[in-house]
């Protein structure tokens, strides 16, 4: 298989640097998770299996494009020639004085090197034993994911997608949360308001209300309940059409249930 390279990826991404992968399976899906953010520099040092690979191309999912991008290197040292900043994934490293932080703190510090025009590249280790300390020496930082102590082993796949998701959100501003999608007009105060003094009164009538100390509170807490929803206009007729519904069921059981008048 021939894959053709493409357009340069932006100086302004950092070059992902996959240090001797050992399964085509984990470069495909290292692969997958970069596209998923955008981000499609991959580098390869003296990968395992035989390059290009027809199954790192299946596991990608669709990211295809990352691995025609993908560039090939017998060193780390040749694959971090043209960069300034490098960052490499690892647990906290033994015997070595380096700088270390979380993957929202690297992120944020990597969209800070790119907005001063600064190339930089994020270094992920060998599947079986990771980066070793000769590989962490020349680093500016380690990264390392606060995860369960009992169980903190990553697979490539799972780095590559930590690093590149906060990558993503340090400069995304989708907000934090939504009211609503979609763009169905919503119930205008009044129409609401029509609703709920209709569904007031017909608690009244069958007794939901009965006890009078206790109905402002429960008339008060119905109100802000349907004042949550940010209901549609569209979804207050719908419960308009439901309470009709219930009453008129009701009605017409009280009529059965009506003891005849004596003739």
């Amino acid at each position: 298989m021939t894959l053709r390279p493409l357009v340069r990826p932006p100086e302004d991404q950092p070059a992902f640097v996959l240090v001797e992968p050992q399964l085509a399976d984990n470069i495909g899906f290292a692969a997958r998770a970069m596209l998923n953010f955008g981000l499609t520099w991959m580098r390869l040092v003296n990968p395992r299996p035989e390059w290009p690979s027809e199954r790192a191309t299946a596991t990608a999912s669709g990211a295809a494009l990352v691995l025609e991008n993908a560039t090939v290197y017998r060193s780390m040292t040749e694959a971090l020639g043209d960069r300034q900043v490098v960052y490499a994934t690892s647990a906290r490293p033994r015997d070595l004085v380096k700088r270390v932080v979380t993957p929202r703190q690297a992120a944020a510090e990597l969209r800070a090197h790119a907005a001063a025009g600064t190339r930089t590249a994020v270094l992920f280790g060998p599947e079986r034993m990771g980066l070793i300390n000769d590989d962490l020496a020349p680093v500016d930082a380690v990264i390392t994911c606060p995860v369960n102590p009992d169980f903190s082993s990553l697979n490539l796949a799972q780095a590559v997608l930590l690093i590149g998701y906060e990558w993503f959100q340090a400069a995304d501003e989708t907000p934090a949360t939504e009211l609503r999608t979609g763009t169905a007009a919503l119930a205008s105060r009044a129409h609401l308001e029509s609703y709920l003094l209709r569904l007031e009164t017909e608690l009244e009538e069958c007794g939901f209300l009965r006890i009078p100390h206790m109905r402002p509170a429960m008339v008060r807490n119905i109100r802000a309940l349907f004042g949550r929803m940010q209901l549609t206009d569209q979804e207050v007729r719908t419960l308009h059409g439901m309470l009709t519904e219930l009453v008129t069921k009701r009605l017409s059981a009280n009529s059965l249930e009506a003891p005849e008048t004596e003739k």
